[in-house]
């Protein structure tokens, strides 16, 4: 935890506070479309274990649905789940991350057994549900991310 101290304040700066890393977690995504259900779970406990407030856990939860779901889908293995937790000056932020390793090469095929209608809304979700998010890519690695606060 942060512990703050009494500045004099002839010697204050406009720098920003420092971010600290309060807690990570990470958890390897198999490459099989149920690992979902059990990633959604292990997730559950984890934002639970941090006391992460319900609303922002919920909308996590769905958020790191639909990043594993990608993954698996039209990513090549191996993918990483990473979940941590920020400290912004008292202001705490929940990041999701899956790690990929690129596009598979039937990425843009449609889903056997899916209608088009059930597809291509996940990252809109993401948007939707998230303060920030975006993607990062090193080389073949593929990560998408989003931050929620976790206040």
């Amino acid at each position: 935890m942060l512990s703050a101290t009494a500045m004099d304040p002839a010697s204050a700066t406009d720098a920003p506070p420092a971010v600290v890393e309060v807690m990570e977690h990470l958890c390897p995504v198999p490459h099989i479309p149920e690992v979902v259900s059990a990633v959604r779970r292990r997730a559950r406990w984890v934002l639970t274990t941090w006391a992460i407030p319900a609303e922002t856990a919920d909308d996590a939860l769905v958020v790191i649905s639909e990043l594993t779901t990608n993954a698996v889908v039209h990513a090549l293995p191996p993918a990483m789940l990473r979940l941590s937790v920020t400290d912004h000056g008292g202001r705490r932020t929940l990041r999701v991350e899956v790690t990929d390793t690129g596009a598979a090469p039937h990425a843009h095929r449609p889903i056997e057994g899916m209608r088009p209608e059930e597809c291509g809304r996940g990252l809109g979700i993401v948007a939707a549900l998230s303060a920030r998010h975006g993607i990062r890519s090193r080389g073949p690695a593929v990560t998408h991310w989003a931050e929620l606060p976790a206040v």
